[in-house]
């Protein structure tokens, strides 16, 4: 075994920020696998050109072949598993996708994990870790007053999305009970920060504010979500990966719960701060409210309690700092924003956003 890790997905959101992040704090190699379809941008990690110790590899998780040799090449001491389909709009829509990559590409990813593993050396063996990145989602949604999800919340999926990283879930928890395989899970709730695609609700409404477009807010605006900067989200993954136990589950959440409609109004204010119109006027003012999307969840909320009492995390970004960071990373990079903004992505806009019905 190497002193590498194979990450699947690391050129999209989150697994780009992990793999930046990982570069710059470790020596060890990193395989990239990663398909690069629409929310999967090498440009992410252009700051790593050169770089002998990154590896980027297109290709698809559901091809065991590869992940096979990948594994067999470069022995990686961990799987760090970001790879899915994550939109849950896009599951309404079209959800074969979430269920060929979410749950049968995460089958394919342990059970080569599994025969490589079943190689190794016993002291390898013991050392060897899977890491399978999941949601919040798996556990439905909570009135004003629950209590928020913990680790031993039972599941109910709301949506396609959901219901495939669920049986993920079930599957990698299957895979350590069954086989051994040391698998650890974690369960995260809205990320937020660099680099994530413009149709997630806070950089669509960043950009559309940026521009004095409408800015649509499903339903009443006060479904709740707890907001996670994407960076601390990794640094959890890291403690994890080093310290986590085996077969051990971590809810990794940001503590900072808001209703979707402040967050829109927040980032009105900060985009009118930072872009004011010398004729004045107030970003607010293009708020939209349009249909809510089919089975739309509530509220999220995460008891982050065993991660913090266990490996010593707790997430150093509060939301106000975060989202101005995040703001400010978008108003620096029309360029990035403009490559990402491919006639694909202008069509589901205008499929899942412009064709809705005001309220």
């Amino acid at each position: 075994m190497q002193d590498s890790i194979l990450v699947t997905g690391g050129a999209g959101f989150i697994g780009s920020n992990f793999v930046l992040g990982w570069m710059g704090l470790s020596a060890s190699r990193v395989i990239n696998l990663d398909l690069l379809t629409y929310a999967g941008n090498a440009e992410n990690l252009s700051l790593l050109d050169g770089n002998a110790r990154h590896q980027l590899v297109r290709g698809d998780i559901c091809d065991a072949e590869l992940v096979g040799s990948l594994l067999r090449t470069h022995q990686p001491r961990a799987i760090v598993h970001f790879a899915a389909e994550s939109h849950v709009d896009r599951s309404i829509v079209a959800p074969e996708a979430f269920l060929r990559t979410n749950v049968h590409g995460t089958f394919v990813l342990l059970e080569q994990a599994r025969r490589y593993w079943s190689e190794l050396s016993e002291p390898d063996q013991r050392a060897f870790r899977f890491l399978h990145v999941s949601t919040d989602e798996v556990y439905g949604s909570l009135g004003p007053q629950d209590a928020a999800f913990s680790e031993t919340t039972a599941y109910a999926p709301n949506s396609p999305y959901a219901a495939s990283k669920a049986a993920s879930d079930h599957m990698a928890r299957a895979y350590h009970h069954t086989f051994g395989l040391p698998v650890l899970t974690t369960n995260c709730s809205n990320n937020y920060g660099p680099f994530q695609f413009p149709e997630k609700l806070i950089p669509l409404v960043i950009l559309n504010a940026l521009e004095w477009k409408p800015l649509p807010v499903y339903g009443d605006g006060m479904n709740v979500r707890d907001w996670l900067f994407v960076e601390d989200h990794c640094a959890a993954i890291r403690a994890v990966l080093e310290r986590g136990r085996a077969g051990e589950t971590y809810n990794i959440g940001g503590m900072s719960e808001r209703a979707n409609i402040d967050v829109v109004r927040a980032i009105c204010d900060i985009v009118d701060e930072m872009r004011p119109q010398p004729e004045g006027g107030s970003r607010r003012d293009l708020i939209t409210y349009v249909k809510d999307r089919p089975g739309h969840d509530r509220r999220y909320a995460i008891d982050a309690a065993k991660i913090a009492r266990e490996l010593g995390w707790k997430p150093a970004e509060g939301f106000e700092s975060g989202l101005r960071k995040t703001v400010a990373w978008y108003l620096e990079h029309p360029g990035w924003v403009e490559r990402v903004r491919t006639g694909a992505y202008l069509e589901w806009i205008n499929s899942n956003y412009t064709e809705r019905v005001a309220l």
